[in-house]
């Protein structure tokens, strides 16, 4: 039999874990040394769908080293003029042990000219935090829009930060509308209203749904929306306005608790490609034993919008409240 043998040499393995142990030696934590220039830097607080009418809000921070001078002004310039609304506050935040935001006014009342929304400077300071809430308007539907936050010191020194390019939906949006048995029971999509039966006669060719509720011990019937031209069987006791005979298709679902409808908790969003890809073939035209919480999706007999319609909430009286986006196709 042949023996192997291995010879170490002690010395040198010694050197080289003592090279392995200095050169992984932790270094001891420094804080950084935070620059004397003027910083700045921006978050979007909202979430989900931008939807005119609706504010996009932002939080814009400016800062430079104590000693090193002072905030003059900020300004935010939009791509698209925001709505009446816009506005920079000219409160600073800070977050209290609490965990609550304090407000603490630093500057006048910001100034909006065109697209270009300005806060002056009134308190000696050298770090701050304003929130921007942009209006969208109308003209902003189905564009992108943009943003360039600024701002600059005593000394001269301006720095900015842009932000952006955000859609904005194609869709509109409506909440809190309460409907009602034999009174506000005609809902049009077109105008995003309920109406009663006098102003339903009006307005007969752009009513699209009939609500109803009807406690009835054979059936689960309960809250429901049903197509002013379906069978009289889902239109119980209901004698419709002169005019009023649209079909529309319907799909009811549960458990879409649209963030923006809703209002709860809840981070679900329907946003405009939800609508676009439905399908409506072979839906019926009624939705019956609608509950809190529940929806429907609906296309007009047109062809011309598909909406969402939330139930918020339901009542035995014979009412409920629903909210409402809506697509035009």
């Amino acid at each position: 039999m042949q023996r192997r043998y291995t010879f170490t040499n002690y010395p040198l393995l010694l050197a080289g874990s003592l090279l392995f142990i200095i050169g992984c030696k932790k270094q001891e934590y420094e804080l950084p040394t935070a620059e004397k220039k003027l910083q700045n830097d921006v978050i979007k607080r909202t979430q989900g769908p931008n939807i005119v009418g609706q504010s996009i809000e932002f939080a814009y921070a400016m800062a430079l080293s104590p000693g090193y001078g002072k905030l003059v002004s900020a300004e935010v310039e939009a791509s698209i003029a925001g709505a009446t609304g816009t506005y920079l506050e000219n409160n600073s935040y800070y977050t209290n042990q609490g965990g609550v935001d304090v407000g603490v006014p630093i500057g006048q009342p910001s100034v909006t000219s065109g697209t270009k929304t300005k806060v002056m400077f009134t308190k000696d300071t050298s770090a701050a935090t304003l929130r921007y809430f942009y209006l969208i308007p109308a003209e902003a539907r189905g564009k992108t829009v943009s943003f360039k936050f600024s701002a600059i010191s005593d000394d001269g020194e301006a720095v900015s930060y842009s932000m952006g390019p955000y859609t904005i939906a194609k869709m509109d949006m409506v909440r809190n509308l309460t409907v009602s048995n034999n009174n506000s029971a005609y809902i049009s999509i077109a105008d995003m209203a309920v109406y009663n039966a006098a102003a339903a006669t009006t307005n007969a060719a752009k009513i699209d749904l009939v609500y109803l509720y009807r406690n009835i011990t054979t059936s689960a019937f309960n809250h429901a929306l049903v197509s002013p031209a379906a069978d009289t069987l889902y239109l119980p006791g209901v004698t419709l306005p002169a005019g009023v005979n649209r079909s529309t298709k319907m799909i009811k679902v549960f458990n879409l608790q649209d963030y923006n409808l809703a209002q709860l908790q809840y981070g679900i969003y329907i946003d405009d490609l939800d609508f676009e890809q439905l399908n409506f073939a072979s839906t019926p035209n009624f939705a019956i034993n609608l509950k809190a919480e529940a929806g429907v999706w609906v296309e007009t007999a047109d062809g011309k919008y598909r909406a969402y319609i939330y139930i918020n909430s339901v009542n035995s009286n014979g009412s409920a409240v629903i909210s409402i986006k809506r697509l035009a196709l």
